[in-house]
């Protein structure tokens, strides 16, 4: 490992939206770390909990790197539908990851189910491999699911997510700017609980 890799920290994603706002958000708390795209196999990720799959993917991409690994499992959990999608929400509509699909599926299940019943929770669980340490954290972002999307902004299933606590005229998270989606998001909700464990790092 060279002199400059104790600042560098690398995600165990393919997703480069991901990337983009975990070094938004890192930067914000941490601008002495680096973080860096993963560019190595991706593993399976046969868990069944946020928390198993990040550790999956976080332990697979420190393996292959050297370096220090985070790990973001993420999605949302309606609770209509009794958590669900919940671990699965990237392949809700099937293995080939099409985030419009899965959207447009999701809304098809609930299309029936009027408010006060469609609330949701964006849930995001960060793992940390460093050596033999291994730690989890999570961030849990509270709303409910509009009726269709609405935004240009964001990703997955932003277009949908109207998230608590706004004043009216409410917005879904894709009519957010990435700034006010990075302050409060269940990202970086657990990037909050993860950032002291961030220390051995210095």
């Amino acid at each position: 490992m060279d002199a400059t890799a104790g600042r560098q920290i690398v995600l165990a994603t393919h997703n480069l939206h991901k990337v983009a706002e975990f070094q938004a958000i890192v930067a914000a708390t941490r601008p002495d770390l680096e973080v860096i795209g993963y560019d190595g196999p991706e593993p399976v990720e046969d868990g069944v909990t946020f928390a198993q799959n990040a550790l999956i993917k976080a332990r697979a991409a420190a393996a292959h790197t050297g370096l220090p690994s985070l790990a973001d499992d993420s999605g949302i959990c309606v609770d209509a539908l009794g958590g669900a999608p919940g671990p699965f929400s990237a392949y809700w509509a099937g293995h080939r990851k099409d985030a419009m699909a899965n959207l447009e599926l999701l809304l098809d299940q609930l299309s029936d189910i009027a408010d006060p019943n469609r609330t949701a929770q964006f849930v995001s669980t960060i793992a940390i491999v460093h050596g033999e340490s291994e730690q989890v954290v999570e961030g849990i972002w509270p709303g409910r699911l509009a009726t269709a999307p609405a935004g240009e902004g964001g990703f997955g299933y932003d277009p949908v997510f109207i998230p608590d606590g706004q004043e009216a005229p409410e917005r879904t998270v894709a009519q957010w700017s990435a700034e006010e989606k990075n302050a409060v998001s269940h990202r970086a909700r657990a990037f909050a609980a993860l950032t002291p464990l961030l220390t051995e790092l210095s």
